[in-house]
């Protein structure tokens, strides 16, 4: 029963006019930038937290959070009709999408993309609504010793998961570590490395580090891609499957709906491993795995089913214990930091009416997403005539205007092209950034906990093994080590990065 009253609370505060105008221009934008290539969630969150500041906290929420999972419903319309993952949890949805649309069969393809995707964000939903009560309780059983374990447990878990060598995410992660040490210390009130810059005695703001590694790096990296595309507009003529292709897609989208929802949850995951999991188990469960690569529709089904998934379950770890899971997660850390909301277990007694109306916003939005992906991708597909020589400049300035916002400081615009010119060297030299940002959130966090454990503990560091909590998370984490160790996992890990 309370979980019902719970959600009746929830859909109470997101059926208010604010609340659903907000949520649909969530999705909108989350489907705009879905479509167009080049620009992610990451980028585009990074850009509108500085929007954020003029709107009440459960919209400006409802808002962010509907970029995101709206990214993954856009990002596949591109992947199938041009080839080319508007989103790169959508790069799998390339393979098989593609070669349906040169069969013909784009229509068919983006429906299924499509109801992939709502089942399993309503699924997802569900999940997080069903688990959400009894992690905050949980957490609350939490002191600083296991909120430090369980932050080294995700940075590793962050090592893990990430894409590419895993020199280059450790060397990431700890790049964003120490980038979080510079500013004033609170306990002893003295400048670390601000090399007597006023400015930066307040430490890197996190919006420019955002907007920088993300944004500014995105429209670099961008600028460089050859703009010839052949798209199948004129081919999308029939939507609905037929139902052997019904037959065909059913189970895919259960199977990658469950495996979603669970790597979601992971510290390192998200959508995009989500989704190049279920590809790859969809290939060898499939009775018609000759087919993929070819035009498969399984692999269209099972991919899109899972990253949406992952998408809205990412929010557990960030509502319940306040620890970000991946990249997204650790803007929506921010931007709950600018409303002065401490991500944990806290929101949900402290303000129940914020996290359960963020959790009903979600159903909304799948079921705005679904009106506006299918009966309006000729619309969609449309703007993909637009150069994108023409949409950067304006993307720039956007940029420029939000982060001057912030703290109406040129200094902010120049630090920002910095880490713009940083975040592109890092995409050339195959480094991933997302494991930076989950550092440079996490670090002032793990610090804070740490010495607040050893005050408690009158400075015995064995506190973080004589808590069973605490050791059961370092005992973990160790774990992960020496999986990361193994001969066997190195090899997948290349063959993994190599396909993607």
């Amino acid at each position: 029963m309370d979980l019902l009253s719970n959600l009746s609370l929830g859909f109470e505060t997101a059926f208010t006019l604010q609340n659903l105008l907000y949520c649909f221009i969530g999705v909108t934008l989350g489907t705009l930038i879905g479509v167009l290539p080049g620009l992610g969630p990451v980028a585009t969150i990074a850009m509108l937290l500085p929007a954020t500041y003029a709107l009440p906290p459960i919209a400006a929420l409802i808002m962010l959070a509907g970029i995101y999972y709206g990214a993954q419903y856009g990002g596949s319309t591109t992947a199938i009709l041009i080839n080319i993952p508007g989103e790169s949890s959508s790069v799998v949805t390339a393979i098989d999408g593609y070669q349906m649309a040169r069969n013909g069969r784009a229509g068919v393809a983006l429906f299924t993309a499509g109801m992939g995707s709502f089942f399993a964000g309503c699924v997802a939903t569900l999940v997080l609504a069903g688990f959400a009560a009894p992690l905050s309780e949980l957490a609350f059983k939490f002191g600083p010793a296991e909120y430090f374990s369980l932050m080294v447990l995700g940075l590793i878990g962050a090592v893990v998961l990430a894409s590419g060598s895993l020199i280059k995410a450790i060397g990431m992660i700890i790049l964003g570590l120490l980038m979080g040490l510079v500013g004033t210390d609170v306990n002893s009130g003295t400048a670390r490395y601000s090399f007597d810059i006023p400015q930066l005695t307040d430490g890197l703001g996190f919006v420019t580090v955002a907007m920088g590694m993300f944004g500014f790096a995105e429209i670099i990296v961008n600028l460089e891609q050859k703009e010839h595309r052949e798209t199948f507009l004129k081919k999308i003529t029939k939507l609905w499957p037929t139902m052997a292709d019904f037959k065909r897609m059913v189970p895919p989208i259960l199977r990658g709906t469950v495996l979603g929802s669970f790597l979601g949850i992971l510290p390192g995951g998200g959508a995009s491993l989500a989704a190049f999991g279920a590809y790859s188990l969809e290939k060898k469960m499939s009775k018609n795995s000759h087919e993929f690569g070819k035009g498969a529709i399984e692999g269209v089904a099972a991919p899109e089913s899972a990253n949406n998934a992952a998408a809205q379950t990412s929010f557990i770890p960030l509502l319940t214990l306040g620890i970000p899971p991946n990249a997204v997660m650790a803007l929506m850390v921010g931007a709950m930091t600018i409303h002065n909301i401490q991500p944990g277990p806290q929101v949900m007694t402290s303000n129940p009416a914020l996290f359960w109306g963020l959790i009903a916003s979600m159903w909304l939005g799948n079921v705005m997403l679904i009106i506006l992906n299918l009966p309006m991708i000729g619309v969609w597909v449309k703007l993909l005539t637009i150069p994108y020589r023409y949409l950067y400049p304006a993307i720039l300035v956007f940029c420029c205007i939000g982060v001057y916002s912030v703290n109406n400081t040129s200094f902010d615009i120049y630090l920002t092209a910095i880490f713009g010119v940083l975040g592109y060297i890092f995409v050339k030299l195959e480094c991933e950034p997302a494991p930076l940002l989950l550092g440079f959130v996490l670090g002032p966090m793990m610090e804070e906990n740490f010495r607040r454990a050893l005050l408690l503990s009158r400075g015995d560091y064995s506190v973080f093994l004589t808590r069973p909590l605490s050791c059961g998370l370092l005992i973990a984490a160790a774990l992960l080590v020496l999986i990361v160790a193994l001969p066997a996992f190195k090899k997948t890990r290349e063959e993994a990065f190599k396909e993607e």
